[in-house]
């Protein structure tokens, strides 16, 4: 029920402050009384979560609609150029909900706590706040200087000078041509209501304001020293709840600790930055996360307080908001705040009670009071404190720090600590030496002699992210595909009884293609080569190569997996381990098949660069693979375009190894890519499996194989390009426009239907047969049966078209958003 008394009236009728404007106003803002020579009166917002305990699902969605409304501003191209900034302290966690509103934007807030080893890009005063200077520490100072809008964040504006000091700052520095101005309430008066117009005029830039509600407040004369009298009168009667040490009385245990498995290297916070692939892993973790607190909180709770910490604001806010939605408890989520405010039980002051404690961060400008507004006597079974690492010190658990005087109010308090990330600076110096190869049982299923990885191990980071948020997150630029990775599918009884079928249906001829690529590889690049795979897809293949050339020949080839990345590279500390290993000359690089060529073609224009960077040559970027359907390479077993079954799973057929994963958080300069071992998939793991079934054959094709190597040596294997030519034909015909987002072959379509948002399955049509449905059609045989199985289960539509070059193509959805399927998560068309 709505409450009676508004909580501004105490003020109002002492001050004779009037607040005036949309009817929604007083259900926004109630009114106190600063502690502060500055101004003297503080507008108490009901949605923020700083000093009033609310929802948390209330306050995200105040702020997430205020970002959407930003997005219908901008426009979708606008939205996806923009940087959204919040202010410290108040309304950091407010600007990263209008950032995920946003969709794509990166978003970083300004702060009060310098951190060492990270240059200021920028500062701005607030001059009526009671700490006035504000700091800018972008990790990637590239942040601030693109060109597209900037979103700025205030919980109100008021009279516009912190709005107009920082883009005079930022403009003077990193001009642009648009400024979003974004506030849960304009309360301006009427004098400053052309400031901002006068400003943009003056720097020649659009300003835009984006509020929830517009009003103001009407101040008497001489207001700020009724206040200051007031605060004096009332100070001595404040409800300031500073007691005897909790944990000198009998009964109140000290806090309990949740450990919460916060994503290694995920920042807590946007102090250096949020970008939406570190959004899109907080996202994946955030339910176990508030699982581990949920199974911390008191039978029988009723009633938790989440209670954030200073500029530690969104954190919080997740985690309580997904704990809202775990627990039949009744949650609310607020605030520590350094702001002086006097608290009187009165129902119609905002203020009600307030705790009182030693700051616990070491703070720049020395020890002081801290406080939590509205805590005290709110009836809360359970309080989860949340800070940072920084402030994880022994303030917050002495005897009058923050945990004691929450646990004199409540039957259980928890910490959990989130750790405070700190950018680590590039080193200047290359290591000496680089990590040697991971290798199996420790990492990945297959044998240690089988491969070597060049990566790092990752598993314990989460990576895996729904599908639909990273297809919205990597077509709109917001985030690269290599930064996150898909939840790993798992296939249905069915589908694994269609992967044994094609197993036993195709390891022959994959057995005779290993032994005719294999031997065209010791005939031509190297009579002792060392085998490369790109990871993962190439991994089998380089396995069975390698053993091919141990069965036919006696050779124990080496045999190192290393990451590509599309857009990226390959591993520049890859190479380098190779190059001090062995001869760059015998290193040939192995894949599984190729689509169009994009690989191809990245890791020619890889290799070039790095030797042109580090004076090392002697790679040839020629890559050997089982199928090349797209005539983009020299050296394969066979251009046929047929299902290889290792394309037909992930993980589970390439030794439980994750697709790699390049994000500047988690790889330095110097560091290998990164990649995961699944071993809780050990259960469903064919690997092996895989390769034994294949090898089984090589007595049998032996011949064959070589015969067909022969041949191809005698035959004219110049690329034709015959594939991409096709894929950019298909792109332009199905108005996609970008060659990315057209999959060619079995092996690519089979990843599309698997990974990413599928639209259509191009099939052609001399193989095509009607569907037992009669709605769809689809080639027979077992190349395409487990295709057919995909397409089925999300919902694809699949058409038959003349002149193909490939037995299948798969269309990624364009300009996927996540409105862009049904209710039920299928595909649908455009």
């Amino acid at each position: 029920m709505k409450n009676v008394v508004w909580t501004g009236t105490w003020v109002a009728e002492r001050l004779g402050v009037e607040l005036v404007g949309d009817e929604k106003l007083s259900d926004l803002l109630g009114l106190a009384l600063r502690r502060n020579p500055r101004r003297a009166h503080l507008l108490v917002s009901n949605v923020l979560g700083k000093h009033v305990p609310q929802s948390p699902s209330v306050v995200y969605g105040h702020g997430f609609a205020l970002g959407r409304r930003v997005r219908e501003l901008l426009g979708a191209e606008g939205a996806r150029a923009a940087v959204v900034l919040g202010y410290a302290e108040t309304a950091t966690g407010l600007g990263h909900c209008v950032a995920d509103g946003v969709g794509l934007a990166p978003y970083l807030h300004s702060t009060r706590r310098p951190v060492p080893g990270v240059d200021t890009a920028g500062g701005f005063e607030e001059a009526h706040s009671h700490a006035t200077s504000h700091l800018l520490l972008p990790e990637n100072p590239a942040l601030l200087a693109g060109a597209g809008p900037l979103v700025l964040v205030d919980d109100e504006f008021s009279t516009g000078n912190t709005v107009l000091n920082t883009i005079r700052d930022l403009h003077a520095r990193y001009p642009r041509d648009r400024y979003v101005v974004v506030a849960l309430v304009d309360m301006r008066s009427a004098a400053d209501l052309g400031r901002l117009t006068e400003f943009a005029t003056e720097i020649g830039a659009r300003v835009d304001l984006v509020t929830a509600a517009r009003g103001t407040v009407n101040l008497p004369e001489g207001v700020l020293e009724k206040g200051q009298a007031l605060v004096a009168e009332h100070e001595t009667t404040e409800i300031t709840e500073i007691t005897e040490p909790a944990d000198s009385r009998p009964g109140h245990p000290g806090a309990a600790r949740v450990e919460l498995a916060w994503p290694r290297g995920l920042p807590d916070g946007g102090r250096h930055g949020f970008t939406p692939g570190h959004r899109i892993r907080l996202d994946a973790a955030l339910p176990a996360m508030a699982a581990r607190v949920a199974d911390a909180l008191p039978d029988g709770a009723r009633r938790v307080l989440v209670l954030g910490f200073e500029e530690l604001m969104y954190a919080p806010l997740r985690l309580a908001r997904e704990l809202e939605q775990m627990v039949s408890a009744e949650v609310r989520y607020s605030t520590t705040t350094r702001s002086p405010v006097l608290a009187l039980d009165d129902p119609g002051y905002a203020i009600r009670t307030r705790l009182v404690f030693p700051a616990h961060d070491d703070p720049d400008d020395g020890p002081g009071e801290r406080y939590a507004y509205n805590v005290a006597g709110a009836g809360f079974d359970a309080v989860v404190g949340v800070v940072d690492s920084a402030a994880d010190t022994p303030a917050l658990h002495a005897p009058d720090g923050l945990l004691a005087q929450l646990a004199e109010h409540t039957p259980r308090v928890l910490l959990v600590v989130v750790p405070s990330y700190v950018p680590v600076r590039p080193s200047t110096e290359r290591p000496s030496m680089l990590p040697e190869p991971l290798r199996g049982p420790a990492f990945s299923s297959y044998a240690p002699d089988e491969v070597g990885w060049l990566l790092q191990d990752l598993s314990d980071v989460t990576l895996e992210a729904p599908t639909e948020e990273r297809e919205e997150a990597i077509q709109s630029g917001g985030a690269h595909y290599a930064e996150s990775l898909p939840v790993e599918y798992q296939p249905s009884p069915q589908y694994q009884e269609l992967f044994q079928t094609a197993l036993g249906t195709s390891a022959a001829r994959i057995a005779q293609a290993v032994g005719a690529v294999t031997e065209l590889v010791l005939a031509e690049r190297s009579p002792h080569p060392v085998l490369v795979s790109l990871a993962r897809a190439g991994t089998p293949v380089g396995v069975l190569m390698r053993r091919w050339a141990k069965h036919r020949h006696g050779l124990d080839l080496p045999h190192y997996a290393v990451s590509i990345v599309r857009g990226r590279g390959i591993d520049a500390n890859a190479l380098r381990w190779l190059a001090a290993h062995h001869d760059p000359a015998d290193v040939v690089f192995v894949d599984g098949w190729t689509g169009k060529g994009a690989i191809t073609r990245e890791l020619t224009e890889a290799i070039r660069e790095f030797e042109s960077a580090e004076g090392i040559t002697g790679f040839d970027p020629e890559i050997a693979v089982l199928a090349d359907p797209g005539s983009c390479v020299r050296t394969y077993g066979t251009r046929e375009d047929f299902l290889i079954p290792s394309a037909c799973l992930n993980s589970t057929v390439s030794g439980l190894i994750s697709r790699t994963v390049l994000r500047s958080d988690l790889v330095g300069e110097y560091d290998f890519h990164g990649a995961k071992f699944y071993r809780e998939l050990a259960g469903s793991d064919v690997s092996v499996d895989f390769l034994d079934a294949v090898a089984a054959h090589f007595p049998d094709v032996a011949d064959a194989a070589v015969a067909q190597a022969k041949e191809l040596l005698a035959t004219d294997r110049t690329p034709t390009w015959e594939g991409w030519a096709a894929v950019e034909r298909i792109s332009e015909e199905y108005e996609i426009h970008d060659v990315n987002l057209v999959k060619p072959g079995v092996g690519e379509t089979t990843r599309v239907l698997l990974r990413r948002v599928p639209w259509k399955i191009l099939v052609r049509a001399d193989g095509g047969t009607p569907c037992s449905s009669g709605a769809e059609s689809l080639g027979e045989g077992t190349d395409l049966d487990h295709v057919r199985l995909l397409a089925q289960q999300r919902g694809v539509p699949v058409e038959e078209v003349d002149e193909l070059p490939y037995t299948c193509v798969g269309l990624i959805h364009p300009k996927y958003t996540r409105g862009a399927t049904g209710a039920d998560g299928k595909a649908v068309t455009v």
